[in-house]
């Protein structure tokens, strides 16, 4: 909702949206204050980048976590997600210069032609890719845009695992949906229009798991056997109810020249359910993939078949592990969580890059948290992996003892405590 930015800041400082606040950050009204700066530092920044506006609207687009299903979604898999208390934020107001103009802090200004929206193969890995693509994409489905200036903050880290570049994705979707949409489209379709910006624009071939745990929110078991039609079942479960800390570390590593890693998954992948005669391994029979394993290993490739023994898996264990957490049943979903994990580590082989191999910070990761959580916790590799984080669920009585292990070898600040939100992608005033 576009409003004058003196009475947003007016709302802000006297406290109006405390309860929105407490809600989108899983906190008491009492911590919301740090919470409501945040929102009126981007409009200063808005106006301080692109000089005074007469009105804006304000937006929030959180970070993601995965549970479970590594590396299943770009199969038409299942997967277990949430959205977490930390997020990316914007403020944005109307320009006559028919541009999209983003200004992301710590970032180089981007400016797009709304004139100018066909993909660019220069652009490909590019903000700009990413932008150009989501406006095309909602110009498809009757949008008419017009300027727009756009100022963002982040406390979602970059390279983190908690997907960054999803929120980023989702935030532009929602401000875009809500700016321009006479029929708005729906949160899924919101995911989608970020996944086709990323897969056809920005040059990733990544899945849909990212925008969807982003854009929908809360703690959602998700399937995507039917990519147009895709199933979402909310799943109610508070891990500090059971007495433990869901913690995402990050190894600081680092992510340039990683694509093609991240890429290979799911072009293996697609290499066994080719031999089937399928495009994806969601639609082979797993008995019959067993049945010729040989054959299939001659023609893909032994880290092929390994992968495919992993999505199989990993895609049960997904359902599973949802299951469970309905039944209340925290010490087998804490069995399956480091199940998944060992399958990632072994068969996913995506716990560190073979064009790097002296960087395995998530292999460092995993193994201090299994010296010091066994037989208590559960750890596992989180995202995309390759470099990254780890997650870990770890004892309320342990959490100091853990994290203090944690950032004493990867960083202090590097271990984060998540909570879940149950908004996805969101305007700030409803």
């Amino acid at each position: 909702m576009m409003k004058p930015i003196s009475v947003w800041k007016q709302e802000l400082a006297g406290g109006t949206h405390t309860a929105r606040l407490a809600s989108l950050y899983c906190c008491s009204p009492e911590q919301t204050a740090a919470h409501a700066a945040r929102y009126a530092a981007v409009l200063d920044g808005l106006e301080a980048t692109f000089g005074a506006h007469t009105e804006a609207g304000l937006y929030s687009a959180p970070g993601r976590t995965e549970i479970g299903g590594n590396h299943t979604d770009h199969q038409h898999g299942r997967v277990l997600a949430g959205s977490v208390n930390i997020d990316m934020i914007a403020a944005a107001a109307p320009n006559d210069k028919n541009q999209l103009r983003v200004q992301s802090e710590g970032y180089d200004l981007c400016v797009i032609d709304l004139n100018d929206l066909e993909a660019r193969k220069e652009e490909e890995n590019t903000t700009a890719a990413l932008l150009r693509g989501e406006c095309a994409a909602f110009t498809q489905r009757g949008a008419k845009l017009a300027g727009l200036d756009v100022y963002i903050s982040s406390n979602v880290p970059k390279g983190s695992g908690v997907s960054s570049s999803a929120a980023f994705e989702v935030l532009i979707g929602v401000i875009l949906n809500d700016c321009f949409m006479t029929e708005k489209v729906s949160p899924i379709a919101i995911a989608q229009i970020g996944q086709w910006a990323e897969n056809v624009y920005f040059g990733k071939p990544s899945g849909l798991l990212d925008q969807t745990a982003s854009s929908v929110g809360g703690f959602t078991a998700i399937d995507f056997k039917d990519p147009e039609n895709i199933l979402i079942e909310k799943v109610n479960f508070d891990v500090t109810a059971h007495g433990y800390a869901l913690c995402v570390v990050d190894t600081g590593g680092n992510h340039a020249n990683l694509t093609g890693e991240y890429a290979a998954i799911p072009a293996e992948m697609k290499q066994v359910a080719a031999y089937f005669g399928k495009e994806f391994l969601r639609d082979v029979d797993e008995q019959e993939f067993y049945g010729k394993i040989g054959e299939v290993r001659k023609q893909t490739g032994d880290r092929a078949v390994l992968r495919a023994m992993h999505f199989f898996d990993d895609d049960r264990l997904a359902a599973q592990e949802a299951q469970a957490l309905r039944a209340g049943d925290f010490d087998s979903f804490k069995e399956m969580v480091i199940a998944s994990g060992r399958s990632s580590f072994q068969r996913l082989q995506n716990v560190f890059a073979t064009i790097n191999p002296q960087e395995q910070g998530l292999s460092l990761a995993l193994a201090l948290t299994e010296k010091l959580l066994a037989g208590e916790g559960a750890w596992r590799v989180h995202g995309g992996g390759f470099a990254g984080t780890i997650q870990a669920y770890v004892p309320l009585a342990r959490l100091d003892e853990y994290r203090a292990a944690m950032e004493k070898v990867f960083g202090k600040g590097a271990c984060y405590v998540l909570s879940v939100r149950q908004a996805g992608g969101t305007k700030v005033e409803l």
